[in-house]
């Protein structure tokens, strides 16, 4: 039943905006499916220099409790500065590691250190994870994370009397082949009569909206997966604050099975 439906959504185009380094496996996996994909990322993700105010917060993790890691990126970039910093994995046996998702847990295995992964792969499903419930107020616990991301769980943790160490390692932007490539990809957009995308950052959806700017007719075509509940409702708010019209569905993680199950879903309302 599933390969029927896949076979029958051909004529949809499925919108891969998952960052760059991300994005391989899932493309490569629709298109074996006879899956038309454009891969068109939403975020680039910049390491920030090494700074004088990362020199000083580096030192306090020896004092945290729990460090949430939140991308690849923030494993690759934070790890390179704990070595900047002069400090062993060794001296940090006694934190407990939480990242956003399954990627980033693989990232951190590297290093052999096992992460706790929440359920649902977002913030509100990292906040139900039993140890950060259970944690005492003056607790201290750092984030790696990318300028911008996870206020909403800081703020949270902030205000249940957490001392939150706020590790900005990365800068997160549209990238620039993106914005290159705009001007072909208009013109494709146009003559769809619907497309999937994925929507797995707040701020991959700005950028695309920043995009589709004067487009309200090609962001009308789209079918939106969105990742968790919090995004889900960003998206709604724009939805009805724009009064225009178009699907969303969540998505309960970003693995390729679950993206497939949603387009199977998808096509059987089509």
């Amino acid at each position: 039943m599933q390969a029927i439906c896949l076979k029958r959504f051909i004529d949809m185009l499925f919108i891969n905006t998952r960052p760059q380094d991300r994005a391989a496996e899932l493309s490569h996996t629709l298109r074996m499916a006879h899956i038309t994909v454009l891969d068109l990322p939403l975020l680039e993700l910049l390491a920030r220099p090494w700074s004088e105010p990362l020199s000083k917060l580096y030192p306090q993790l020896l004092s945290a409790q729990v460090i949430v890691v939140v991308s690849p990126t923030a494993v690759q970039v934070g790890m390179d500065y704990l070595k900047q910093a002069g400090i062993s994995l060794d001296k940090l046996q006694h934190i407990q590691w939480i990242a956003v998702g399954e990627t980033t847990a693989q990232a951190l295995s590297n290093y052999g250190i096992a992460a706790e992964i929440p359920l649902v792969e977002t913030s509100e499903g990292m906040l139900q994870l039993p140890i950060l419930k259970s944690m005492n107020a003056g607790t201290g616990i750092a984030f790696w994370r990318g300028e911008g991301g996870r206020p909403f769980m800081m703020e949270q943790l902030k205000q249940q009397g957490m001392h939150i160490l706020n590790f900005i390692l990365y800068e997160r932007r549209c990238p620039l082949l993106t914005l290159q490539n705009l001007p072909d990809i208009l013109p494709l957009l146009e003559r769809e009569q619907q497309y999937a995308m994925v929507v797995s950052s707040e701020a991959g959806w700005l950028n695309w909206i920043k995009l589709m700017q004067g487009q309200d007719a090609i962001i009308a075509k789209g079918y939106y997966f969105v990742l968790g509940e919090r995004l889900y409702q960003v998206v709604s708010d724009y939805k009805k604050n724009q009064q225009t019209c178009f699907n969303i569905a969540r998505l309960p993680d970003l693995k390729t099975d679950s993206i497939l199950q949603q387009l199977v879903v998808v096509q059987g309302n089509t």
